[in-house]
């Protein structure tokens, strides 16, 4: 049995998007013949709790778990909130209108934090994984990122011990959406290409979620750089009602890069010119919303058709999903949307429900939804495309009393196949 260490700093009780990925590989390694031994923070500052997400721990699974000291006392203070309140990820804000001194905080932590504000762990966990690996060794090392720090002990555990090294880029580093947001000095922003590069051309493999992010680390030169999507469980299918009223449903968070206006002047139009559709239609917006897409809703007077639903545990969120008559994904409307490939994609496909992108044409999500007949594609701008779109959805749960049930060939994106790709170059690169 190879064994291999994984430094992540999401790992349940913590919920949301940045814990599944590696949940989930960590769930079936063991059948391929890979024994996983997790790093991560004693006390992290994570945004939403998910307890259930602890029933896919393995059993007898060997986690060590150090303190980690974090800045986010202070900047707590610094805004003026309570220290039991969560921050948000990729700039989603709640509040109507950001106080200077979280503009200030966004500025501090871009440019004094580098990579990320989990930058203080890096040297005691070096100093630590070096003892322990000293007296424990391993097959291989993976870490996955962000927070980028956790490649940065990684690289730093790289020097000190020469172990095969994997790093999962879960997300970009300078190419990610919000990078442009962080307000980045000149020197700050050589300082993160220069992590970056160290990291991307010391591992001995690097890993992505989309083909076009993989492409970009070869150009950086990555030694080796391999796409390995995120996927869904196939457990989790079981037989639900679907919804009675057309439902289009979001699940997860929506920050403002997702607030695409020609949505809500879509629904706008046919909730006012089409008195049936009004009557029957209902958009869920189930997870962390920014204020601005809460805004947009009321400005096109869609509030009494949108129910808007907090954080749900992931199986209750997939149980949402499989019961919806539509599956609404937004795609962030960045330079790097091509690329985006969200782990929800990949359980919409699981609920075997119609999916409505958002996004471009283009793009990886347009292409895997043409390839596998799973839902519609439509540009950010195309007005006309969106109304479009939603009318046909409308008028095939009208004339059926519920939307078709795309026959997908989705089986290549269930987590144990993937997870068996994943092990695959784990033996290769540990022979």
């Amino acid at each position: 049995m190879k064994k291999v260490l994984i430094i992540t700093y999401y790992w349940p009780p913590s919920g949301g998007a940045g814990v599944q990925r590696w949940l989930k590989f960590v769930k079936y390694l063991r059948e391929f013949g890979i024994e996983p031994i997790i790093y991560t923070p004693a006390n992290p500052e994570i945004p939403v709790e998910d307890p259930s997400l602890a029933s896919d721990v393995p059993a007898d699974i060997e986690i060590l778990q150090q303190p980690i000291w974090e800045p986010y006392h202070w900047y707590k203070k610094w805004v003026g909130v309570k220290s039991s309140e969560k921050i948000n990820t990729g700039f989603l804000s709640e509040s109507e209108k950001p106080k200077k001194t979280e503009k200030i905080g966004v500025w501090i932590r871009g440019n004094f934090f580098i990579p990320d504000a989990r930058c203080f762990w890096i040297q005691p966990s070096i100093r630590f994984l070096t003892s322990y690996l000293s007296q424990n060794p391993v097959d291989a090392i993976i870490s996955t990122g962000p927070p980028h720090s956790m490649h940065r002990i990684a690289l730093g555990l790289k020097k000190n011990t020469g172990i095969p090294w994997i790093a999962d880029f879960r997300d970009p580093w300078t190419n990610i959406d919000f990078y442009d947001q962080l307000m980045l000095t000149a020197w700050a922003d050589r300082k993160h290409h220069k992590m970056e590069l160290e990291v991307i051309q010391s591992a001995d493999q690097i890993i992505t979620v989309t083909d076009a992010d993989a492409r970009d680390f070869l150009s950086k030169g990555a030694k080796s750089a391999i796409q390995i999507t995120n996927g869904f469980d196939d457990e989790f299918h079981s037989e639900v009602s679907l919804d009675d009223h057309f439902s289009l449903v979001h699940i997860g968070s929506i920050p403002p890069a997702r607030n695409h206006k020609n949505l809500w002047l879509a629904i706008a139009e046919l909730v006012k010119k089409e008195p049936s559709f009004k009557d029957h239609f209902q958009l869920k917006l189930i997870g962390k919303t920014d204020i601005s897409v809460i805004k947009s809703v009321e400005e096109n007077k869609i509030t009494q058709n949108t129910q808007l639903i907090s954080y749900l545990e992931h199986a209750k969120a997939i149980q949402m999903q499989q019961k919806a008559q539509v599956l609404l994904l937004l795609i962030n409307d960045s330079k790097n949307a091509k690329a985006i490939l969200t782990g929800k994609f990949f359980e919409y496909l699981a609920a075997r429900r119609p999916i409505l992108a958002i996004g471009p044409k283009e793009g990886e999500v347009a292409q895997i939804l043409a390839n596998t007949k799973a839902g519609l594609c439509v540009d950010f701008h195309d007005l006309s495309g969106i109304t479009e779109a939603l009318l046909h959805f409308y008028h095939q749960w009208r004339a059926e009393g519920q939307c078709a049930i795309p026959k997908a060939e989705i089986e290549t994106y269930s987590r144990k196949k993937l997870t068996e790709k994943l092990s695959i170059i784990i033996h290769s690169m540990t022979k």
